[in-house]
């Protein structure tokens, strides 16, 4: 996009031009229907300023937010064997993958970068959503045990921000297998001494959150995300009873202990920086991007004026 389809409005646009408005200029809330324009929304982490509904967020403006000045260097995740049972449905599983790709414009549904969060080096995991629900195949083991690895080498903290619809059906059992492989990664970072802490967003649910997403030493949550193993329709199918409004959200799980507290994504990166400083016993940090300041020595005190006694002593000899 140009500057004036960036940061223009349509309406004002179209003095200027003559053509039709792009569709992506505007994004409807899901929660109250508000059209937001895309810069506003940009600048709101995809949050709505009319109901402060979180929406689907990508991974890039996620570690922008998060990392001092939005700089981090993207860590490198082994690749696993690609379509390992050649499964086919509507489609082929390698055809998925590829369309996935396009879609998302990332190469699976985890990423992982290294940065600084309030000048603290610090490893940070995304699941997307948006590639294939955020399901965890083979690769998403592979970037938590790279993401738990990198975290050892550098004796920083670990945070995962959890996304996902489940296990990875295409990849049948060894899509399930990610389940212990990742809870060894957990293991490894506890016994190095070095916290692991859980942001689960809208939606975490099935075996994401009977595995990785459950173990952190701190578990944070978006407002109203849906966090569960079975959806609230399948429970409601099977019991045949109404559930309680709310049930399975954020707000619920953390009135019933499930989780530590519930924040908001523009105060995400203070939120964390607080955690992940408490935990590795540093400083708090210092707002400003100002170093954190050393202890003054105490100035020396002047020297007390010489005595009357003295003074004369000094002169008659």
């Amino acid at each position: 996009m140009n500057w004036i389809s960036n940061y223009v409005r349509p309406k004002i646009n179209s003095l200027f031009s003559r053509r039709e408005v792009p569709e992506n200029l505007w994004t409807k809330c899901d929660e109250c229907g508000t059209m937001l324009f895309h810069r506003e929304l940009t600048d709101a982490l995809h949050v709505c300023p009319n109901c402060q509904h979180h929406m689907y967020i990508t991974p890039q403006a996620r570690f922008a937010s998060l990392f001092d000045g939005g700089l981090y260097v993207d860590i490198p995740v082994p690749e696993p064997l690609a379509d390992p049972l050649h499964f086919r449905d509507q489609k082929r599983y390698s055809d998925r993958i590829r369309d996935a790709r396009r879609e998302s414009g990332n190469h699976d549904a985890m990423q992982i970068a290294e940065g600084d969060i309030g000048r603290l080096k610090t490893i940070v995991a995304v699941q997307d959503f948006k590639f294939m629900s955020g399901s965890m195949g083979m690769f998403v083991g592979n970037a938590i045990l790279a993401a738990a690895e990198r975290a050892i080498e550098r004796r920083a903290p670990l945070v995962l921000f959890s996304a996902a619809g489940g296990a990875r059906m295409q990849e049948g059992i060894l899509s399930l297998m990610q389940m212990p492989r990742t809870t060894v990664a957990v293991e490894m970072l506890k016994e190095a001494g070095l916290p692991y802490i859980v942001v689960l967003t809208h939606a975490t649910t099935g075996g994401v959150t009977a595995s990785y997403a459950m173990l952190g030493d701190v578990h944070l949550a978006e407002p109203n995300a849906l966090i569960c193993f079975a959806g609230p329709r399948v429970i409601e199918q099977t019991i045949r009873e109404s559930l309680p409004e709310g049930f399975q959200r954020s707000e619920y799980l953390l009135e019933h202990g499930m989780i530590d507290r519930v924040v908001q994504r523009k105060d995400m990166r203070e939120e964390i920086g607080t955690l992940i400083r408490l935990l590795m016993k540093e400083a708090p940090m210092i707002h400003g991007d100002l170093p954190t300041p050393e202890k003054s020595k105490p100035a020396l005190a002047p020297p007390p004026p010489p005595s009357k006694d003295a003074a004369a002593s000094e002169t008659g000899s």
